[in-house]
């Protein structure tokens, strides 16, 4: 308790809150710096009715402003002020970031292709996470384009690299549109045959950054099926419908809403920290995955996606023992993950969607990111 006092009185006498009646940039100066001989920087990205900052160390939404009901805007995604507490991190890590070669979890850290076995960092409770002590969260990426409202990033992993195979091309492009989306696109090939599943990871909170808890929020989840997990988070390869259970959001319905019943999957991931099998129509098509609605705020977000899963985290690790960019702490179930991307562990499960990426082949994927109020 007393170290919890001690951070939040340091918190305090950070930067003000984030509401104001237009955005207040993040200086560049900020973040420019130099990691593993590449300059990073701060590009600022806006369209619409938002304005967003991105740094290319691990392709990271530094802010993303966007209005209220009143016109007022807030800053609604979680992370930091300044490079150094991303590069150096000692609090959460994946703030607003790319996450992958392989977004979720890899049971016990490794895979077979052929014949060939591959060992990664067990870097979450002895299984590899989000692509292991060096995932593409913690890299500098070439900024290969920007303008007003876009940003075209691009990173070769080198073959072997916390020892995934083959040299995987990536091109990720940031774009907002005059609709009030947020656009993110991939498109991946490699040398070598390789597992590929790359996600988007900003932690959202509609009321603003450190504003409070996201259990009143309603959300829908277009899905009628998840993947249960053990208590280190991996898939038991069973399919589970929904019908009747705490991870039926296919109508409206608050986030806090069931999260205290007796249930086993909500113990083994402290709450809500699951992978939703989406109610698709088409293989390929951008279709709505998910919506969020903030009624004090009146702001809404829309996740659209041609992947057939979204990983739905709900914030439940956080202790407050870490500082935002408003001098306010990080709380438990204050924000809120909606990560597009194909199931966890698929190397581990045939029936699952393959994620086996081969040379002469194309990984792609797209997902929105829409904003607006009623």
């Amino acid at each position: 308790m007393k170290k919890l006092a001690i951070m939040a009185l340091a918190c305090t006498l950070m930067a003000s809150c984030s509401k104001s009646e237009a955005p207040v940039l993040f200086p560049k100066e900020d973040f420019q710096t130099t990691v593993d001989g590449k300059d990073v920087s701060l590009y600022t990205l806006k369209n619409g009715d938002i304005t967003m900052q991105v740094t290319n160390f691990g392709a990271r939404v530094v802010a993303l402003w966007t209005p209220d009901r009143d016109g007022k805007f807030d800053d609604i995604v979680l992370g930091y002020n300044n490079i150094d507490s991303y590069v150096n991190n000692k609090g959460e890590r994946f703030l607003g970031a790319v996450v992958g070669p392989y977004a979720n979890r890899i049971a016990n850290g490794t895979y077979t292709i052929g014949n060939e076995v591959y060992n990664f960092p067990q870097n979450n409770n002895g299984q590899t996470l989000h692509g292991g002590l060096k995932g593409l969260d913690m890299v500098v990426w070439d900024v290969q384009e920007v303008t007003d409202d876009k940003i075209v990033l691009h990173y070769l992993r080198p073959d072997g690299q916390d020892g995934m195979p083959g040299n995987l091309d990536i091109i990720m492009t940031y774009a907002l549109t005059p609709e009030n989306e947020f656009k993110v696109d991939y498109v991946a090939t490699t040398d070598k045959a390789t597992h590929v599943n790359i996600s988007h990871h900003s932690f959202f909170n509609l009321k603003g950054e450190g504003n409070g808890t996201i259990e009143d929020l309603e959300m829908v989840i277009n899905a009628s099926a998840t993947t249960p997990v053990n208590e280190v988070l991996i898939p038991s390869g069973e399919i589970a419908d929904v019908t009747g259970t705490p991870f039926d959001f296919r109508e409206p319905k608050a986030i806090g809403a069931d999260l205290y019943v007796e249930n086993e999957q909500l113990t083994n991931g402290v709450g809500y920290d699951h992978n939703w099998i989406l109610d698709r129509k088409s293989d390929s098509d951008m279709e709505l995955a998910a919506t969020v609605w903030e009624p004090v705020t009146g702001r809404f977000m829309e996740v659209w996606s041609d992947q057939p899963a979204l990983q739905f985290y709900g914030g439940n690790f956080f202790d407050g023992t870490t500082c935002g960019k408003y001098g306010k702490t990080l709380n438990f179930r204050e924000s809120i993950v909606l990560e597009t991307q194909k199931y966890p562990d698929t190397p581990h499960h045939a029936h699952f969607p393959s994620t086996l990426l081969n040379p002469g082949e194309k990984y792609t994927h797209s997902c929105i990111y829409k904003f607006g109020v009623k």
